[in-house]
């Protein structure tokens, strides 16, 4: 399979470096492209055989031979392309997951999947039990909760909501929001995709519970959920190590983002 990276941040440099060293069998990246054309030379400059150079995203979309295009760039860049992505006949894999809590535009992109006969591919990301929570949701869910907690420097760039001011010298664990996944996206739109993530294969973003720690004792972002239906009681808890590329990144993310781009070009899958 053809695919084309958009975005050349940390996520997309560790998808081209898994590449780089063989990690995704019949994959093949023939083009990147990241507004900051440095970014991009230095995602092509990893791979052997580099990939062409998008000079624009038109270019990138508009090239036949990509069947793919992951999307590893922001939420706005969600917005911007997608819809123009599966309308242009390619498939997609979207990171930004924040982007889909807008019901609208997410009822758009999966009625133009379908017309179009295209797959939207969202990974897990950063956290445990999305399998058995699709699985749950077959019947019927009773609540979602996600509690977050990240050191304090994770969230200097975030508008935190109310009068909460991030010290960076903070002694104690402070919460900087309780509320809904959606309302979450707003206000942290790179750092809680994962609460997106987790109410996409639940109960939506409107009824998913979420709860954002910021605490100074902690080098982790650590992500636990509860959820509660017909099916029994889950709770998952994951202390994921942040990417050394990009601090408000998981690491975590960033592999199953190849572990998605292996189970599309695999014969064999395993899980829900």
């Amino acid at each position: 399979m053809n695919i084309g990276l958009l975005g050349c941040g940390a996520i997309g440099e560790l998808i081209v470096e898994a590449y780089a060293d063989g990690v995704l069998e019949d994959i093949n990246i023939i083009m990147v492209y990241d507004q900051i054309r440095e970014k991009a030379e230095k995602c092509a400059s990893k791979i052997s055989k580099s990939p062409k150079i998008a000079d624009s995203i038109d270019e990138l979309v508009g090239t036949p031979d990509i069947e793919l295009i992951v999307e590893a760039a922001s939420q706005k860049a969600v917005k911007d392309y997608a819809l123009k992505i599966l309308e242009n006949g390619k498939n997609i894999m979207i990171m930004s997951v924040g982007a889909l809590v807008d019901k609208e535009f997410y009822d758009l992109l999966a009625q133009t999947a379908k017309k179009r006969k295209r797959k939207i591919y969202i990974p897990s990301g950063a956290i445990a039990g999305v399998d058995a929570i699709k699985a749950a949701s077959i019947g019927k869910i009773h609540e979602v909760e996600l509690i977050t907690r990240k050191p304090p420097s994770r969230f200097i760039s975030d508008k935190i909501p109310g009068d909460i001011k991030i010290d960076p010298d903070m002694k104690e664990p402070i919460v900087i929001f309780k509320g809904d996944a959606k309302t979450a996206q707003n206000f942290f739109p790179r750092s809680i995709n994962v609460a997106a993530t987790l109410s996409l294969a639940s109960i939506g973003p409107e009824l998913t519970k979420v709860t954002i720690i910021a605490d100074p004792s902690i080098e982790e972002n650590i992500h636990e959920i509860h959820v509660k239906g017909e099916f029994g009681t889950l709770k998952t808890y994951v202390e994921n190590l942040p990417s050394i590329k990009n601090p408000k990144t998981s690491y975590l993310a960033a592999l199953s983002a190849i572990k998605t781009l292996k189970k599309i070009s695999e014969y064999i899958e395993i899980g829900t």
